[in-house]
């Protein structure tokens, strides 16, 4: 296990990504906030509230469970655990954030899009991510990221929130495919 973001490195990470998603779209005064369950939403909560202190503004958030979107949701052997969706704001004409904890085959984001378009028709959708770690299967790209990693395919990231886990961090961890 490898260290990649620490407590502090992580909080400078959503920070960066709060205030770029500000001068992106010059102010909150059109953002909305979409966490993807799990700890997407977590971090979404973050960008949040960072956004709203500068901008001493609310801005509308919402959570969404992209389980049932899932493009193997048929495959599923075991019962999923379905989280639920909370968006209790009109998407029409709103730019939305939506936030992932880690990107890397684009699958999630297919998905949670797939869901948000179901609620309305945004005016855009940007995607803000705390990592990327390449190898894409569809052709989507994070508009705002913490930090960019490549791997090799044994290799994955863990992403730890206090909120979750207990602790700040983000680990490259080593599969063992031994077992």
């Amino acid at each position: 296990m490898i260290e990649l973001l620490d407590s502090v490195q992580l909080k400078r990470s959503v920070k960066r990504i709060a205030m770029e998603i500000l001068e992106r779209n010059e102010g909150a005064k059109n953002l909305a906030i979409i966490g993807i369950r799990n700890r997407g939403v977590n971090i979404a909560e973050r960008i949040k509230g960072i956004i709203e202190k500068a901008e001493d503004s609310e801005v509308p958030f919402g959570s969404i469970d992209i389980t049932l979107y899932r493009d193997d949701f048929k495959e599923m052997t075991a019962s999923p655990y379905i989280g639920g969706t909370e968006i209790l704001f009109e998407i029409e004409g709103k730019d939305i954030i939506l936030v992932d904890d880690v990107l890397y085959t684009g699958r999630t984001v297919r998905a949670a899009l797939d869901e948000i378009i179901d609620f309305g028709r945004p005016r855009s959708v940007q995607l803000a991510v705390l990592v990327d770690r390449g190898k894409r299967e569809y052709p989507i790209c994070a508009d705002y990221v913490g930090k960019h990693v490549s791997l090799k395919d044994p290799e994955y990231i863990e992403v730890r929130l206090k909120e979750v886990d207990g602790d700040d961090r983000v680990v490259k961890v080593t599969k063992d495919n031994s077992l």
